[in-house]
C-alpha cells in the first residue's frame, strides 16, 4: 500500500559505521506540492536551514536523507555540504535544483564524510524503485530499535488514495518537535495552502506533544509531499473530502508519534497522559507536559509504583490554574486520587503499570478543555544508550 508515483532507494555510504544502509532517496515521479514543519531550536542544522528556504516554493520532487551524522554545528562547510548533496541528486535526476530537499540525523558537531557520500549518490538515483518505504524507514534510524511506518487508505470520490508516513526518533524528544525526521507521502491532490495548514494542525497535536527526555534537537523536520497522481479534484478547506483527509492525516501523525514514544531510548512502556477539565487547552497541554517530563514520575512508572503524589506535585509546579481539592487522577480505569485525596487503590494501580501501554488521566474539574501528551518510562538503559552515543 504505497501512494502512486513514489519511488525509493537506499544505499550504504558508511557515514558512521559499516554494515547498514544509511543514505536514502524519496522521489516523486511528478512535481509534488509540499509543506514542512521544523525545529524551533535556535541552533539549527544546515539541512534544516536549507529546507526552510526551499519549502517557501511549496513544491518539491525528491528528498535525500542520511543517518549517522546530523550535519549540525558544522559552520559554512556544513551548508556547502547540504547544498552539494541537493545539487548532486538534482543533477543525477536531471531535475531542477530547488526541488530536492536534504535531511540529516545523527551525531552533532562532526562534518559529513562527503568523500563517502558523493560516489554513492549516482548509485542511489540509479537504484530508484529497488527499495521499499519500509527500507527507507530502516535506513533513517539512529538509536531507534524498529522502523516506524503508518499507512491509511482514504476514499476520495470514487477513487482510493493513500497517505503513508515514516519517521525516526527515540531520544532528544521534546515539544516543538523532537530529534525526529518524518516524511509523509500521498497521491491525493491537495491545494498547497490547505496542505500546509492541515500539516501544521496535525503536528501541533502529535509530534509537538511527545516528550522522552525534555531535550530538543537541532534537526527536527516533518515534510509532506502530495503529488496528485490519484487524479482527484484538488482538495481545499472547502472541499467535501477535506474533513476526511484532515482526519486521516491526524491519525497518521498521531500513530507515528505513539511509535516514537514507544521506542523512547531505554523505554519499556508507552505512556499517554491526558489532562481534561482545564480552563484552556493551553493549560491542559502545559500540565500534561509537566507530568510527562517529570523524571520522578517516569521512574515510578518504570518501577510499577503508582506514586500519584509525584503527579500531583508536577501539576502543582506546572503553573496552570488548578485546585488540589478538585483534582482526580486515574491509572487506566483505577482512580487513585479523588478531590486531591487518596482512594486507597495504589496497589491495584500498580498492577496496571505492569502493562506495556499506560494511560494516565488527570481531571482538573475546573473547565472543559483537554490535551494529550505521549511519553514513556525511564530506565537504566536510557543512561547506557546516551553515555555511549558517540562511540
Amino acid at each position: 500500500m504505497i501512494p502512486k508515483g513514489f519511488l525509493f532507494s537506499t544505499v550504504e555510504a558508511t557515514i558512521k559505521k559499516p554494515g547498514r544502509k544509511d543514505l536514502s532517496l524519496i522521489y516523486s515521479q511528478v512535481e509534488a506540492y509540499m509543506a514542512g514543519a521544523f525545529t524551533t531550536n535556535k541552533v539549527k542544522a544546515s539541512p534544516v536551514k536549507l529546507d526552510m528556504r526551499k519549502i517557501k516554493s511549496g513544491k518539491g520532487r525528491a528528498v535525500i536523507v542520511n543517518s549517522g551524522n546530523a550535519n549540525a554545528c558544522t559552520g559554512t562547510k556544513g551548508m556547502e555540504d547540504a547544498v552539494e548533496m541537493s545539487e548532486l541528486v538534482a543533477n543525477s535526476l536531471k531535475s531542477e535544483r530547488p526541488l530536492v530537499y536534504v535531511c540529516s540525523t545523527g551525531v552533532i558537531g562532526t562534518p559529513l564524510p562527503m568523500d563517502r557520500i558523493r560516489p554513492k549518490i549516482t548509485e542511489l538515483v540509479n537504484n530508484l524503485g529497488e527499495s521499499s518505504l519500509e527500507d527507507v524507514a530502516a535506513a533513517i534510524m539512529t538509536t531507534d530499535t524498529f522502523p516506524k511506518v503508518i499507512k491509511r487508505r482514504l476514499k476520495i470520490g470514487h477513487k482510493m488514495g493513500v497517505i503513508a508516513g515514516i519517521c525516526k526518533g527515540a531520544g532528544m524528544i521534546s515539544p516543538r518537535m523532537a530529534t525526529m525526521l518524518c516524511f509523509i507521502l500521498t497521491d491525493i491532490a491537495v491545494d498547497q495552502e490547505t496542505l500546509n495548514k492541515t500539516l501544521h494542525e496535525a503536528v501541533k497535536r502529535s509530534f509537538n506533544r511527545i516528550t522522552i527526555d525534555g531535550d530538543m534537537s537541532t534537526n527536527d523536520t516533518v515534510l509532506i509531499m502530495a503529488n496528485g497522481m490519484l487524479g482527484n479534484p484538488r482538495i481545499t478547506a472547502k472541499s467535501e473530502s477535506y474533513v476526511a483527509f484532515k482526519k486521516s492525516l491526524n491519525e497518521v501523525t498521531y500513530e507515528l508519534s505513539k511509535l516514537i514514544a514507544q521506542d523512547g531510548e531505554g523505554a519499556t512502556k508507552l505512556v499517554e497522559i491526558e489532562v481534561k477539565g482545564a480552563r484552556r487547552e493551553t493549560d491542559a497541554e502545559k500540565a500534561a507536559f509537566s507530568v510527562a517530563n517529570s523524571n520522578l514520575v517516569k521512574t515510578a512508572i518504570y518501577g510499577n509504583d503508582a506514586n500519584w503524589g509525584r503527579i500531583m506535585a508536577a501539576l502543582g509546579y506546572s503553573g496552570v490554574d488548578l485546585r488540589e481539592d478538585k483534582t482526580d487522577i486515574y491509572f487506566g480505569k483505577i482512580k487513585v486520587a479523588g478531590k486531591g485525596l487518596t482512594t486507597g487503590r495504589d496497589e491495584e494501580a500498580g498492577e496496571v503499570l505492569r502493562g506495556k501501554y499506560i494511560k494516565i488521566v488527570i481531571d482538573l474539574n475546573i473547565g472543559k478543555s483537554s490535551a494529550k501528551v505521549l511519553t514513556c518510562d525511564m530506565s537504566e538503559e536510557y543512561i547506557r544508550v546516551n553515555a555511549a552515543y558517540r562511540t
